[in-house]
C-alpha cells in the first residue's frame, strides 16, 4: 500500500481537510489488517446514509473494486486502480459521463476512496523488469481496510435502528387494533362509559401520524395510545368484576342494564319494539309512493349537514367521503358494530350510512341510536322503510325553521346553490314537500 506524502488532486479540484484526515487513516493502517472487500462493501451500503454515499457512488465503488484482483485486501498490499473514465462507466452499467465523475467525488469526499492523481492527471501504473508494479496513479482503495471495523459498527447501528423501528410499528399496529376492538366490545355489551369521547380521543391521537413517520413520533404515540389503551381496559375488567360478583351473589345469571341505573344506554331490542307498535300505515304508504332513484348527495348533505364536521378538512365531495365520515359516527352514538353490520346487509352500505347520518343529525332527540337503527332496520327488511322520507322530513323541519327569513337573502332561482355553498332544494321537490300527508 502507498502510503507516501499527502497527495493533492490534479488540475482544479480543490483539497480539503476531510481528504487529508482520509490519507491520514489509511497511512496509519496496520500492515497485518485484512479485508474482505465484499463484507466491507455491504456493510457500507447498509450505513450509506450515515456516511453520505450515494446508490450512484455505490455502483462506481462496487465496479472499483472488481478492477482490484484480490477478494482479501490487506494493508500492506498495492490498492491502487487504474481504470480509465469508459472502463468505469461499462462496469457501472453506462453510466453517462458527467454522472461518473460526479459521483466519483462523492466518494472522495465520504473517505471512501482516495485519489493517486499522476502529474498529468492520467490514471496508469508504472511496472519494474521484473513485472511488478512499482509507481500506480488513479483510485486508493485503502480506506476500505483502514475503515472496516468502522464501517461495520455504523452499519450494525443502521440495522438496531430498523429493528427498534419495525418492533415500535408492530407495537403501534397492536395497540391500534386493541383499542378499536376494545371500544367496539364496550358498545356492543351496552359498557356504560362515554364511548363516542374515547373513540374522538383515538382519532385525535392517531391523526399526529403521517404517512412516513420517524421512529421517535411512532414511539410518542404508542404511549399516548397505551395509556388511552390501559384505561378503557380498566373500564372494562372493573365492568366484568362487578358482573360477575352481581351473578354470584343473586344467581340469576347476567346482570348488566341494572350495573349502572343512571346509564343513557337503553335496551336496542326494547326500543325496536316500542318502534314497531308506534309505526303507522301512513308511512308505509309514503315509502311506497316514494321515487326509486338514488338520493343525491347534495340533498344528503343538506338535510343532515352535521355529518361534515367528521370528514377531513369538514368536506365532503364524494359517497366515499360520506361513508368515511359514517364511520366515524357510528362509535360516537355508542351503535354496536353487530347493528351497523345488519342495517349494511339489510339496506346497502350508502343507505345505511345516509341512516346514520340522519340519525346523527338528531341525535340530540334519540335516546338510543343503536335501539333506532336496528328498529328502522326491522322496517326495510319488511319493505316499510326507505331514506327517502326520513330525508324529505329533515329538509321540511329544515325549510320550516327559515320561512321567517328575509325573501332578500335568497338566491337567484338559476342557482343551484345558496350563498354558502350547499346545494339547494329544486322547486318541484320544494312542491313535494308542501303537499299535506294524506
Amino acid at each position: 500500500m502507498q502510503t507516501g506524502s499527502v497527495t493533492t488532486p490534479f488540475g482544479r479540484r480543490p483539497m480539503t481537510l476531510g481528504q487529508i484526515s482520509s490519507q491520514m487513516a489509511a497511512k496509519a493502517v496496520k500492515p497485518d489488517s485484512v479485508a474482505h472487500k465484499w463484507h466491507v462493501f455491504k456493510d457500507i451500503r447498509e450505513a450509506r446514509e450515515l456516511i453520505g454515499a450515494t446508490d450512484r457512488g455505490l455502483a462506481i465503488l462496487n465496479a472499483l473494486l472488481t478492477f482490484h484482483p484480490e477478494t482479501a485486501l490487506t494493508g500492506d498490499a498495492e490498492l491502487v486502480v487504474w481504470p480509465s473514465n469508459e472502463q468505469l462507466m461499462t462496469r457501472a452499467n453506462g453510466m453517462p459521463p458527467t454522472t461518473l465523475r460526479r459521483h466519483l467525488a462523492v466518494l472522495v469526499d465520504c473517505g471512501l476512496i482516495i485519489r493517486r492523481d499522476s502529474p498529468n492527471g492520467k490514471r496508469f501504473a508504472r511496472k519494474g523488469r521484473g513485472g511488478e508494479i512499482e509507481q500506480a496513479y488513479g483510485f486508493d482503495l485503502s480506506p476500505i481496510v483502514a475503515r472496516a471495523e468502522e464501517f461495520r459498527d455504523l452499519a450494525a447501528a443502521v440495522q438496531a435502528e430498523k429493528k427498534a423501528f419495525r418492533v415500535a410499528k408492530e407495537r403501534l399496529t397492536l395497540v391500534r387494533r386493541d383499542i378499536v376492538k376494545l371500544i367496539d366490545t364496550g358498545i356492543e355489551e351496552r359498557v356504560p362509559g362515554n364511548w363516542g369521547r374515547v373513540t374522538q380521543t383515538y382519532q385525535q391521537i392517531v391523526s399526529r401520524l403521517p404517512r412516513s413517520a420517524p421512529r421517535q413520533l411512532v414511539e410518542d404515540v404508542w404511549q399516548q395510545l397505551h395509556e388511552l389503551y390501559v384505561e378503557i381496559r380498566d373500564v372494562l375488567e372493573s365492568f366484568v368484576k362487578n358482573e360477575n360478583s352481581d351473578a354470584n351473589e343473586s344467581h340469576s345469571g347476567r346482570h348488566i342494564q341494572n350495573s349502572k341505573p343512571d346509564s343513557n344506554f337503553e335496551s336496542e331490542n326494547g326500543y325496536r319494539k316500542k318502534r314497531e307498535a308506534g309505526g303507522s300505515a301512513e308511512e308505509n304508504d309514503n315509502v311506497r309512493s316514494l321515487p326509486k332513484r338514488e338520493l343525491p348527495l347534495g340533498i344528503v348533505l343538506d338535510a343532515c349537514p352535521a355529518v361534515r364536521e367528521l370528514a377531513a378538512n369538514g368536506e365532503i365531495r364524494h359517497w366515499r367521503d360520506f361513508l368515511a365520515a359514517a364511520e366515524l359516527a357510528r362509535p360516537m352514538l355508542a351503535i354496536s358494530p353487530s347493528a351497523w353490520r345488519e342495517a349494511c346487509e339489510v339496506l346497502g352500505e350508502q343507505h345505511a350510512a345516509i341512516t346514520l347520518a340522519a340519525i346523527y343529525q338528531r341525535a340530540d332527540q334519540i335516546s338510543s341510536a343503536g335501539g333506532y337503527l336496528r328498529s328502522l332496520t326491522d322496517r326495510a327488511r319488511g319493505g316499510k322503510f326507505s331514506t327517502w322520507p326520513m330525508i324529505m322530513a329533515l329538509l321540511r323541519s329544515k325549510l320550516d325553521a327559515q320561512k321567517s327569513a328575509d325573501s332578500t337573502d335568497a338566491p337567484h332561482p338559476a342557482d343551484p346553490t345558496d350563498e354558502s355553498g350547499r346545494m339547494r332544494v329544486s322547486e318541484s321537490l320544494l312542491r313535494t314537500l308542501r303537499k299535506p300527508r294524506t
